[in-house]
Order: C-alpha cells, then structure tokens, then sequence
C-alpha cells in the first residue's frame, strides 16, 4: 500500500517486521528473564518480556494484536515463575492493550513518547500486578512507591535502548 493510499494512521505507519522476530525476540526476552532472575534475585526489577510486550503493541498497532501478545507472553511468563497462573498475563494483556490503542491515536516513534509510556505502562503493571495478588488471590504482598518508581525508571531507560535496537529489525519497504 502506498503512502498516499494509506486511509488511517495505523495503515500508515504500521512496518512489517520478520516472522523470526516475533517468535525469538519474546522467548529470548522470557528465558533471559526466567534465567537470569534464578541466579541474580536483583534482576527481577526488569521486567523484559513488559517491554517486549509494550514495545510490539504500540508498534503494531492493533489492540487485537496487542492484547493477544500481551496474554500469550503473560502465559508464558507465569508458566516460568511460581506465580498463580494468569497473573502475569491478564496484566500483560491490559497492558498490551492499552498499548495498542495509545499506539493508535498518537505518535510513538518518537523516544520521549515511547519513554513517557513505558514508564506509564511498567507503574501500571505494578498497580495491577498489586491488585490481583492482593485483592483477588488475597495474598500478602507489600507495595513501596519509592520502589516502584525506581522500577519503572530502570524499565525505561533499558526500554529506550531495547526500542530502539529492535526499530532496526524492522522491515524497509520502499
């Protein structure tokens, strides 16, 4: 479809990107994720399939797209951990989501943007990830602002880098 021809923002800006990307990338995030948190208990600060998660809805665009993205590497993700299973993934299917719509309606190829959101969308996570624990399974868990600051601020600034690694993957059409 030519840049012309393009009738919304979604049609205009949407780039395919390599079939091999979407499967390696979220399982490389996932074990990285599993495996590194085994042996560094710190690492669990970084939440690498979120951004995984965030980066591919608002880049896709389709809150369809998003929200199944978002659940599938939710599952995956609590199948690794010793969380209930579905925590992890009705937050991430929220969050991809809301990702998606954003994605949508404003620009998200610009850093600042992507950076405002992720750190919105990681603080959000943690809000809902609090709440479901908390509330639903009504298990003890504490919550600290200071903490979950500091959370999404590592988040974005790995996500600023990651997002902009992957942006290179990204198929040109010409």
């Amino acid at each position: 479809m030519s840049r012309l021809a393009a009738v919304s923002r979604r049609d205009l800006e949407v780039q395919p990107y390599p079939l091999i990307v979407f499967i390696l990338v979220p399982l490389l995030a996932l074990g990285l994720q599993s495996f590194v948190s085994l042996h560094f208990p710190r690492f669990d600060i970084l939440d690498l399939p979120l951004l995984i998660t965030i980066y591919f809805a608002i880049t896709r665009r389709n809150p369809i797209a998003g929200t199944l993205v978002g659940g599938v590497i939710g599952i995956a993700q609590d199948a690794l951990t010793r969380q209930p299973l579905g925590i992890f993934g009705i937050c991430k299917s929220i969050i991809g989501y809301l990702a998606a719509s954003l994605g949508v309606r404003i620009d998200t190829e610009n850093h600042g943007t992507r950076a405002l959101l992720t750190f919105g969308f990681v603080f959000l996570h943690s809000g809902m990830y609090w709440l479901l624990v908390r509330r639903l399974l009504a298990q003890p868990y504490a919550w600290s602002w200071i903490h979950e600051v500091i959370r999404a601020l590592i988040n974005t600034v790995v996500a600023v880098l990651l997002f902009a690694l992957l942006d290179l993957a990204k198929r040109k059409e010409y």
